[in-house]
């Protein structure tokens, strides 16, 4: 079918540098080169109601017009890497039919599809959009965004958005944009509180190990690098019933368990990984559209007593990573250059953990009697080993995953330190240690 074109105008116009979170995209999608794709967000808004083309194509271009974010492009100058807002502008919308797919699988397959472009950020939009129709009706919109524009919190706005303005809302654009940001993290108080996180950083980094393992790398498989999944309810509602339990988060509880893991396979007593943080404790970030996040470095000493007083830990040690995860990217790399001098060479960190969850919790998991037996489910639980994105190269990347009704954990690896049936297993051991818990 022919393209639509949406024209959009907004409030206002400019250029600024990027802020703290955009930065460590800039660095990110640069180092990835072709392979930066793995960093887009693909994402889906389906179409409530039964709108025609027009009121879709209008929201969507209201959700332009509101979130300057989305008419942003990006350039490398002789002053650093800038972001420069457009007032006005065009996308163009491909519109395809769902034909005999059902219209959201169809969305979710052309999101992936989109996902995988590279974005030109100098000269293009950051965002791919494809209207998908059935009987010749609008039925959902896929979507694809460079994450220098939006994080899955901001995506969490958006479809909050989409449904406000597919009722016919007029909604009036966020006090509080990127571009803001970017002028707050300039100030004196934002850089006294990057100085702090990046003392912490210092004395962690002054004689964390040198190596995320301590055996040198073996023979890789083919290919090297691979991403092993798990869907496992079993996994989502023990963690929950763990939560509840002790009154915290089921981040912490994840974070307990991959830390465990990862400690135990590396036979030390300490796991040091870094967390993807979303940074918006600040109120003026909760409605704006873009990227804040930046990594914080969590810490867990393994209490050596029981997975109550582990998970308590991870807690603790979650709110410190959070507190200093704020900070200069362009100082957090002098001070790292800086301890590679003293040491020899700088920390390897290549151990993440990412939870893509805007809540606490999961949606749509199967209603459960207080108290049942969780061990049941585990039979229930699905595994699947897929190949990694090319360029992708992470030791160890654990990440909580959005799928609804299930729990959705995944680990990147690399062969050469872990093998495929070893990272199965970890999943599994993860997924095992959270219902012994649960069952007290």
């Amino acid at each position: 079918m022919t393209p639509a074109t949406v024209a959009f105008r907004g409030a206002r116009a400019g250029e600024a540098p990027l802020t703290w979170g955009q930065r460590l995209m800039w660095r990110a999608v640069h180092l990835m080169g072709p392979s930066q794709s793995f960093l887009n967000c693909p994402w889906v808004l389906p179409v409530y109601g039964r709108p025609d083309l027009a009121a879709v194509l209008d929201g969507l271009r209201a959700l332009i017009e509101r979130h300057e974010s989305l008419r942003t492009t990006f350039a490398d100058t002789p002053g650093g890497p800038v972001q420069r807002v457009a007032r006005d502008g065009e996308l163009t919308v491909p519109l395809v039919d769902a034909g005999a797919e059902r219209p959201l699988a169809a969305a979710e397959r052309l999101a992936g599809e989109l996902g995988r472009a590279v974005f030109a950020h100098e000269r293009e939009w950051p965002l791919h959009a494809t209207i998908v129709t059935r009987n010749g009706r609008p039925a959902a919109l896929a979507l694809a965004f460079t994450h220098l524009a939006v994080d899955y919190h901001a995506l969490a706005l958006l479809s909050a958005d989409w449904r406000r303005l597919l009722r016919g809302e007029r909604l009036a654009p966020p006090p509080w944009q990127p571009m803001d940001q970017a002028g707050l993290e300039q100030t004196e108080p934002f850089q006294a509180r990057s100085a702090r996180a990046i003392r912490y950083w210092r004395s962690v980094l002054e004689d964390v190990p040198l190596e995320v393992f301590d055996h040198p790398p073996g023979e890789p498989e083919e290919p090297r690098f691979i991403e092993v999944g798990m869907e496992s309810v079993a996994l989502a509602a023990a963690a929950a019933r763990l939560a509840q339990r002790w009154t915290i988060s089921t981040t912490s509880v994840l974070l307990a368990a991959c830390a465990t893991e990862l400690a135990t396979v590396s036979d030390r007593p300490r796991a040091v990984m870094q967390l993807v943080h979303s940074n918006r404790r600040d109120p003026r970030t909760q409605a704006m559209v873009g990227t804040v996040g930046q990594d914080g470095l969590f810490v867990l000493d393994l209490p050596g007593t029981d997975f109550a007083a582990t998970c308590q830990a991870a807690h603790r040690a979650a709110l410190t990573a959070y507190r200093n995860a704020h900070y200069d990217p362009a100082a957090m790399t002098a001070m790292r250059q800086e301890i590679g001098l003293l040491r020899g060479r700088e920390p390897d960190l290549d151990a993440f953990v990412n939870d893509r969850r805007d809540g606490a919790g999961w949606p749509a998991l199967p209603a459960l009697a207080p108290g049942a037996d969780l061990a049941p489910l585990t039979s229930q639980t699905r595994t699947y080993v897929t190949n990694a994105w090319p360029g992708v190269r992470f030791k160890v990347f654990f990440t909580v995953g959005t799928a609804p009704g299930t729990g959705e954990l995944s680990l990147i690896i690399d062969t050469a330190y872990l093998s495929r049936d070893k990272a199965v297993s970890m999943l599994l051991d993860i997924e095992a240690m959270l219902v012994r818990g649960a069952a007290g």
